[in-house]
């Protein structure tokens, strides 16, 4: 087993949670975006996350990938404006099921998780070189 591989994990683990950083995002900046019928709402997005564990001729391999976005299946909110150009006949507009309190959430989760794999290559770096001082 290689003294790499930390750096791999790690490294995917920084991926996954950039992506999750950027659905977050997403999410946020399209919470106060309405439409006007529910189909042609923002649907809020999430990453599906998978480990990934090598066998066979792969058995080195190791980490987490993200296997997929899917979008939220919640059904969007009906808001009467009438005086709004994408109000429907009976004047409603619909918004997107995005709770920011929880985005946020997820965000801060997502950010020390990043944060964390930065702490973790930092470290096995810093190992790795006093291992190398050790011969002097």
């Amino acid at each position: 087993m290689s003294g790499f591989r930390i750096f791999d994990i790690a490294g995917s683990g920084m991926s996954a949670q950039s992506v999750r950083l950027n659905t977050v995002a997403s999410n946020i900046a399209n919470a106060d975006s309405v439409g006007g019928d529910p189909q042609s709402v923002y649907r809020a997005r999430h990453p599906l996350f998978q480990a990934v564990l090598g066998s066979g001729a792969d058995a080195n391999t190791a980490g987490v990938t993200v296997a997929g976005v899917v979008q939220s299946q919640a059904k969007p909110e009906s808001r009467y404006d009438p005086g709004n150009p994408l109000a429907d006949s009976q004047g409603y507009v619909y918004a997107p099921a995005v709770n920011v309190v929880e985005e946020m959430a997820d965000m801060i989760s997502a950010s020390r998780s990043y944060q964390n794999n930065v702490e973790v290559l930092s470290t096995a770096r810093d190992l790795m070189l006093a291992t190398l001082k050790l011969g002097q």
